[in-house]
């Protein structure tokens, strides 16, 4: 018998602890501190991406096109890490 009545003496401080700590955080205020600041980031233009996205909306056209064909050569250029001046020996072994 007086194990049960610890039980609910237990249960009963339990959950006016939970209340007093509902009715705490319910009342706090928070107060917000300024926002932070994130520099604005400006868009640059890529021409290349945008000559890119040209070509590809082209479709099979494209393989045809000179200045497809260059756009191409110079991102293969900026993805291998090479300058434009740096090309690749011809089959003749000529740059």
């Amino acid at each position: 018998m007086e194990g049960k009545v610890l039980a609910r003496i237990a249960a009963i401080v339990f959950v006016a602890v939970a209340i007093t700590a509902a009715i705490i955080e319910m009342n706090r205020e928070d107060v917000a501190g300024p926002a932070p600041s994130v520099p604005l980031q400006t868009r640059q233009v890529d021409l290349l991406r945008e000559g890119q996205r040209r070509c590809q909306e082209m479709g099979e056209a494209a393989a045809n096109d000179a200045e497809c064909l260059a756009i191409w050569a110079e991102t293969r250029d900026r993805f291998l890490g090479r300058s434009p001046a740096q090309s690749t020996p011809g089959p003749d072994g000529e740059r």
